[in-house]
């Protein structure tokens, strides 16, 4: 795989209500992980065996990974890359022609280097590096 190629491999859901939204998922057959119950109304992960990740997030817990995020419910659609450096030249080329920016490209708590750049039609597109062990550091404390 080139660094530079984007492969599908997440969608992050942001969710008014979190429990109602478990609870739907839950009936249809996705196994969401529980948490703690500090992190339990505002992050959830539905395991996905055969590969990719569903992610739900509160619209406040949207804002400490996403700047741009404005609010609400919504979506973003997540690209990995193949390294740092590919998610910096991603956000670049996109910026360049016009897409409008919602977070710059960086080093994020959970490790993996990322940024967030609008579609045509404003749906936020994360590209996301490799996580590295040594970069991670303590997620901020829930909103």
């Amino acid at each position: 795989m080139s660094n530079h190629r984007p492969v599908f491999d997440q969608l992050n859901v942001v969710v008014t209500n979190m429990e109602a939204t478990v609870a739907f998922y839950r009936l249809m057959g996705l196994e969401i992980d529980d948490t703690s119950t500090e992190w339990s109304l505002r992050h959830r992960t539905a395991s996905q065996a055969e590969g990719g990740s569903l992610d739900f997030d509160s619209a406040e817990f949207a804002k400490t990974w996403d700047s741009g995020w404005r609010g609400g419910a919504g979506a973003v659609i997540g690209f990995r890359v193949g390294s740092r450096r590919a998610v910096d030249d991603i956000y670049q080329k996109l910026t360049e022609a016009g897409y409008r920016s919602q977070q710059s490209p960086y080093d994020a708590f959970w490790g993996a280097r990322y940024a967030i750049v609008e579609d045509p039609d404003g749906n936020a597109v994360g590209v996301m590096s490799p996580v590295d062990p040594e970069s991670r550091a303590a997620p901020p404390a829930p909103p």
